[in-house]
């Protein structure tokens, strides 16, 4: 497709015009040669009879006189007139002679016209200049949205996965603005405001425009943050103007992204009650208000961060209606990874369904990004189709980091790490509801994991009891647990295992009232809007008493030392296993989870393997 080329005019083109004209000048000048002489020498070369004729003006007189002896052409002359009465001489003389009034208009046009033109170009210019370089300058107080209409939109519903329920909220607003009689009949009005809530990549942006390709109204996309402008007052105004189109081509959806950046909660953290932030939402409040919902008009907004927001705009007839666009479940990572198998061309056997169970937590984007990853990881080692093994790498990619093949690890601790990795799935493998084991590896991935042990769970899970939360504490220290039993020594390779199992530990006593001494209170600070945290720091010392903070250090504690007793008694029981198991990794750097069950069973160990928690 030939694209239209922008011919961009640079200040040099005017100094170069300028300097051509110069040129030129100097060039006419020269070829027609005027020689100026003084009165006297004119009158000496008129007593000779060398004067062939002449022109006499107010102030000069321009004539031909007659060449030298060195030369065959005639010469210009110019002088300035002295005498009133140069005719009476030229008359004694014989000379032919003419007299006009001199005309000022060109020379005007050179000094004055010319070079207020050539001002007021290159001001011109660098107006053009500026407004290119800052937009906003040349069109300051007016919207920057983009309006699209449904043929510039390319996304529909059926692009749009795994949220069934705010697409059919969006549905129902969509069908509100083709057919609105259906629900004014009943006496309903439509929603002002709809806010789209949910984390990052869940695909609220992507909502707003299928609502844009479905809905055959204009629809007005702009971010938060495009309010915000250098003057003061630009964004309320941009806000105004903004309102206005859009009551001027209602009916219409408005969209405003990242709605954060313009939303935040007024009055603390500012520069004052009169900064251009609050002017902004003010304004956006008021306009809020103002328009009439059966005009048709609706806005939309999106946010990842709804606790900042201003608890104005949450009110009923603002944001009437908010939509949690949330994280994905099994079926939806199913519906949002067949919608990217689609653009495939060449795709193996792939079980859609084994892919949803390997990528619990996932949202869209992710999951697009891991489609994306095996394809590129599938072209790099020239296959022909992208087959589930591509798929397993783009996900341990995503989760654990890049693989490191060429970091050189001594052999000391590439056996350290081996003992590490094979501990916590040996313990995961022996206690009752923990996650399957899918793969350990000793290559070091991203920035410092030395060795990686891959646990997916069998189904999504909402709930989790303490029976639960103890064998993810006891499989998180079995690595540390391995390295004491084989080493009598301990490394610091159990960093970010001690990390997670405290943070789990400290709530379930904090949090989910798991605690024998602390009790089943909450004890944790709950997030709240900004006003409202300084109020508490004003008037509360503290959430609990320096007792109960002990307490919650020693039941954390006892967790912790509880459950590092568990792997250790486990680890020590199977050590034969754990050896043999060591041998086969340190070998081929990977190996699968099922051959670490097979080796239970064959051991006969006589235990459970894997109990899943119903």
């Amino acid at each position: 497709m030939d694209m239209e080329k922008h011919h961009k005019v640079s200040i040099w083109y005017f100094v170069i015009g300028i300097w051509i004209v110069l040129i030129l000048q100097s060039y006419l000048a020269s070829t027609y040669s005027v020689k100026t002489i003084p009165y006297s020498q004119f009158l000496q070369k008129l007593k000779e009879g060398k004067i062939v004729e002449v022109n006499i003006t107010e102030k000069q007189i321009q004539g031909l006189m007659q060449p030298e002896a060195t030369s065959d052409e005639k010469t210009y002359f110019r002088t300035i007139r002295v005498d009133p009465d140069t005719s009476e001489l030229l008359d004694k003389y014989q000379v032919n002679y003419s007299a006009s009034i001199e005309s000022t208009f060109f020379r005007d046009i050179l000094s004055w016209v010319i070079p207020v033109l050539l001002f007021v170009g290159v001001w011109f210019f660098l107006m053009k200049r500026l407004a290119a370089q800052q937009p906003g300058f040349m069109s300051l107080g007016k919207n920057k949205a983009k309006v699209h209409k449904q043929e510039d939109v390319g996304v529909r519903f059926e692009d749009v996965a795994g949220v069934d329920e705010a697409v059919a909220e969006l549905a129902e607003v969509i069908d509100f603005l083709k057919n609105p009689d259906k629900y004014i009949s009943f006496g309903g009005s439509l929603p002002k405001g709809l806010l789209l809530v949910g984390p990052p990549g869940t695909g609220k942006t992507l909502l707003a425009k299928a609502v844009a390709g479905e809905s055959q109204v204009p629809f007005f996309s702009i971010s938060g943050s495009e309010f915000v402008e250098l003057f003061v007052g630009m964004g309320a105004a941009r806000v105004r103007d903004l309102f206005d189109q859009a009551n001027a081509n209602a009916p219409c959806i408005v969209f405003i992204d990242e709605l954060d950046a313009l939303g935040k909660a007024r009055g603390f953290g500012g520069a004052g009650g009169h900064d251009e932030r609050e002017q902004t939402l003010n304004q956006l409040l008021v306009e809020m208000d103002g328009f009439d919902p059966n005009v048709g008009v609706i806005l939309m907004a999106a946010t990842n961060r709804p606790e900042v927001l201003d608890p104005a705009l949450l009110r009923p007839g603002r944001f009437d209606r908010q939509v949690l666009v949330d994280r994905p479940d099994k079926q939806g990572r199913i519906a949002i990874l067949e919608v990217h198998l689609k653009k495939i061309k060449k795709l193996g056997n792939i079980n859609v369904e084994d892919l949803a169970n390997m990528t619990p937590g996932m949202v869209g984007a992710d999951l697009a990004n891991l489609v994306n990853e095996a394809t590129l990881l599938t072209v790099r080692a020239r296959k022909k189709t992208v087959e589930k093994e591509q798929f397993e790498e783009a996900v341990e990619r995503l989760v654990a980091g890049l693989e490191k093949k060429n970091r050189l690890i001594n052999p000391k601790e590439r056996k350290i790490v081996a003992y590490h990795e094979l501990g916590h799935a040996l313990v995961a493998l022996s206690l009752p509801g923990t996650d399957p084991v899918k793969k350990i590896t000793i290559v070091p991935r991203g920035i410092a994991a030395l060795g990686y042990t891959m646990q997916v769970p069998t189904e999504d899970r909402f709930l989790m009891t303490k029976t639960e939360l103890l064998g993810k504490i006891a499989s998180l220290l079995g690595g540390r647990a391995a390295e004491e039993i084989i080493f009598t020594d301990i490394s610091t390779g159990a960093h970010n295992d001690l990390s997670k199992a405290t943070d789990i530990a400290r709530s379930m006593v904090t949090e989910y009232g798991m605690g024998e001494r602390a009790g089943q209170v909450y004890y944790k600070q709950e997030p709240q809007a900004m006003f409202l945290q300084l109020e508490q720091r004003r008037n509360v010392s503290g959430n609990y008493s320096e007792k109960t903070a002990q307490v919650i250090d020693e039941e954390v504690r006892n967790i912790i030392d509880q459950q590092y007793a568990v792997a250790m008694k486990l680890l020590d029981e199977k050590r034969d296993i754990l050896e043999e198991a060591v041998a086969e990794l340190m070998e081929k750097e990977k190996i699968e989870g099922s051959y670490l069950e097979e080796l239970i069973k064959k051991k006969g160990t006589g235990e459970p393997l894997q109990e899943s928690a119903e």
